[in-house]
């Protein structure tokens, strides 16, 4: 991703007010975000445990990114961490409590008459990182460099997909 302002995060965001937007709390560490290695940027909001937010460059219909924001909610029940999960974004299977069902609001019509669309993601929204550090073991024979470029192009085109269809 591209270096982002508090601002534009803000502006980002699809599937909520712009009150909302506002009152959001930034991911610790903000400013020594390593942008280049995001190719989302994901946090659970501190001040409100089930809330969380996800930010990624959206590709518009005349092929410029622009940042899109998703505010999602986490299931207030988590699985047991002696059940094995899969976040569906970087795809890293984890224990059951590391991975969270998240739902977002979709946007415009659909989105006020409550539909929403849902998946499962690390708990801590911490999916570029884990692209990067937890390469399964059937891949760690092929180039390292290779694998983490393949596993975040992946990430991307997932994330992406699920923006599409908070925004469908």
């Amino acid at each position: 991703m591209r270096p982002l302002t508090e601002a534009e995060i803000r502006r980002s965001f699809v599937n909520c007010s712009r009150g909302e937007a506002k009152a959001l709390t930034l991911p610790r560490g903000f400013d020594e975000l390593a942008w280049g290695e995001l190719e989302m940027l994901g946090w659970r909001d501190p001040k409100a445990p089930l809330r969380g937010y996800i930010v990624v460059q959206g590709v518009l219909p005349g092929g410029d990114e622009e940042p899109v924001g998703i505010a999602v909610r986490a299931a207030e029940s988590r699985m047991s961490s002696r059940t094995a999960a899969m976040c569906l974004l970087c795809q890293t299977g984890q224990s059951g409590d590391a991975v969270s069902l998240f739902t977002a609001r979709r946007t415009g019509e659909a989105g006020r008459n409550g539909n929403t669309v849902g998946t499962y993601m690390c708990a801590d929204l911490a999916c570029s990182r884990r692209v990067r550090t937890d390469i399964p073991p059937w891949l760690r024979e092929r180039d390292p460099a290779e694998v983490v470029a393949e596993r975040a192009a992946d990430l991307r085109a997932r994330v992406r997909g699920f923006v599409d269809a908070v925004r469908a």
